[in-house]
């Protein structure tokens, strides 16, 4: 797989505007990959999408789930390659470099979510990464319902396990585990965490 080879200048086409200065709007469906750009940032304004970048051998690796209000790009990681994959349909504006200040808070939160991301695919034992990782998957893309919170997004077993460091195998085992335990239920497709706060607690307990 090659690697993103990016063009020495990037264009930002902007809308004149008499009164306010308007950013590039994109739409993008799922599976398709949001251009990178040396000196330019995208902010999600609607879907999800994923950052990843892979190995030597053609795996990949995850570097983060994004979505509604997230500022993310190839300057905030420096990684090569850099991918960004829709999940969902996506709509995305352009933010230029000479904007960036104005984004202060937005590429705070960019850095703090990377960092609980990587606390967790840290953590032993792997029963207890895997539910930390739908944990804050769902407080991300959660929906409250009467049964627990609906994780909105859908995700492979594939695509968890590139994100832990482990084999899809190995995910779908432990994912009905939790299932046959009750601590999550499937629906169409989806993940339903049943009372997850208190999972957690009890989890941590259990494999201290």
């Amino acid at each position: 797989m090659s690697s993103t080879i990016f063009p020495q200048t990037s264009a930002v086409i902007l809308n004149d505007s008499t009164i306010n200065e308007h950013l590039t709007q994109r739409l993008f469906t799922r599976k398709e990959v949001i251009p990178p750009g040396k000196d330019i940032l995208w902010r999600i304004e609607s879907g999800a999408v994923r950052t990843l970048t892979w190995s030597e051998d053609g795996s990949f690796i995850t570097l983060g789930y994004w979505g509604v209000g997230d500022v993310i790009g190839y300057p905030l990681s420096k990684v090569n390659p850099y991918q960004i994959e829709c999940l969902t349909s996506v709509e995305a504006i352009i933010i230029p470099q000479h904007l960036w200040h104005q984004y202060t808070n937005n590429l705070l939160t960019h850095i703090q979510r990377s960092e609980e991301l990587l606390s967790i695919v840290h953590r032993k034992p792997l029963s207890l990464r895997l539910w930390q990782f739908l944990i804050w998957l769902s407080q991300k893309f959660g929906r409250n319902l009467e049964n627990g919170q609906l994780i909105e997004i859908y995700i492979t077993h594939q695509e968890i396990a590139e994100v832990l460091n482990t084999t899809r195998v190995t995910v779908t085992r432990l994912l009905q585990q939790f299932e046959n335990e009750g601590v999550l239920v499937r629906y169409k497709r989806r993940i339903i965490l049943c009372s997850p706060n208190k999972t957690i607690m009890n989890m941590n307990l259990k494999n201290r």
